[in-house]
């Protein structure tokens, strides 16, 4: 049985042409960590306010644990919500800005003081207890504001982008500490973010949204190997999926600057007779250059001239253009080359992805 249950959910703003969430519909399951991801203006944030109560419902019907809650204040709703900007009293020690929300629900101080212990040394805040957060990095203070939240033992946790304002390296800190954080207390939590590297890394399922819609919903591998729609696609993977437009027949692919390769009847079948102009996608870890891969699929080797590279230490991105369109190749350390290089490299068939030229709906 679901826990949360969002049943065609829209928002319209006041005197605003269209709608900022559309004909939302999910269902989370207790203890799942789900992340809203896509661009923004995409509806994500707005969706997340919803949930929590701090934005009205248009239309639908938003269920959480049983219980319809479309007019249920934010604070009847059990939700702990955790925002961008930390939003902490500046005049209060870390100590008191974790206990304050549990003052204002009328609990004991014997129980504050368990909850804020607990809570001050499962986020290695206690050196810093007596501090106030003009005194701390960003990270702390996004602990601190973790501990805000954990300390009220909601069923719900809302995360709307918490480490958009830290530095990479605290990003990833704080990515380990939110997962093991969940894992230990077993919450279901909702959280928003523009990094699709977060959700992939964090998540169960990722929602992907455009436009106030949701473009897919799945678990972090499905949405790579299986995208829905170019846009998924080009969203889910870094560097981002490589979009060719070219022309089917038969078996042979033509891209627009006339390069052809011919493609095996294992991948031509998925198409289901479909013919014609399509875009052809391939992500960059699936445009080969090794010496095994040019001898097996030799009659397809294409070349191309490196316009950019990226050394990334454990693997190389190459960039070029190819068909008419820019390109970039995942490459292993070991395969060095430098801007003007003349390259060869093969598509891999059976990792290509074809899309409708016009709905950009995936076939495969």
């Amino acid at each position: 049985m679901s826990f949360i249950e969002l049943k065609h959910i829209d928002k319209q703003y006041a005197g605003a042409d269209r709608k900022s969430v559309t004909d939302f519909n999910l269902e989370i399951k207790q203890g799942e960590f789900i992340a809203f991801v896509g661009p923004s203006g995409c509806g994500k944030s707005t969706t997340l306010r919803m949930i929590a109560g701090f934005e009205d419902i248009t239309g639908g019907e938003l269920f959480i644990d049983g219980k319809k809650m479309n007019e249920t204040a934010p604070r009847d709703r059990g939700i702990a919500m955790v925002f961008q900007n930390y939003a902490l009293y500046p005049h209060m020690t870390v100590e008191k800005n974790i206990s304050y929300g549990l003052k204002n629900m009328k609990v004991s101080s014997g129980e504050i003081k368990k909850k804020v212990d607990w809570a001050v040394n499962i986020l290695g805040l206690e050196e810093y207890r007596y501090r106030k957060p003009k005194n701390l990095s960003g990270g702390q203070r996004q602990r601190v504001a973790l501990g805000r939240a954990i300390v009220k033992n909601q069923k719900v946790f809302l995360m709307d982008e918490p480490l958009s304002n830290l530095d990479a390296k605290l990003r990833v800190s704080m990515r380990n500490e939110i997962s093991k954080l969940h894992r230990e207390l077993g919450s279901t939590t909702i959280y928003v973010t523009h990094d699709q590297v977060e959700a992939m890394t964090m998540a169960d399922r990722i929602v992907i949204m455009k436009d106030g819609v949701i473009q897919q919903v799945g678990k972090p591998m499905e949405l790579y190997e299986h995208p829905a729609n170019k846009f998924v696609a080009g969203f889910i993977g870094s560097p981002q999926m490589n979009f060719y437009d070219i022309t089917l027949s038969g078996d042979t692919v033509t891209f627009r600057t006339g390069e052809k390769i011919t493609v095996p009847e294992s991948v031509i079948s998925k198409l289901n007779g479909r013919q014609g102009e399509m875009i052809l996608g391939i992500r960059g870890e699936d445009i080969k250059l090794d010496e095994q891969n040019l001898s097996v699929y030799g009659n397809e080797k294409q070349q191309a001239v490196v316009e950019n590279t990226e050394v990334m230490g454990n693997e190389n991105n190459l960039y070029f253009t190819f068909g008419g369109s820019p390109s970039v190749a995942r490459v292993s350390k070991y395969e060095i080359s430098k801007i003007g290089d003349r390259i060869e490299f093969i598509l891999m068939p059976s990792r290509m992805h074809f899309f409708d030229k016009e709905t950009e709906a995936c076939y495969v």
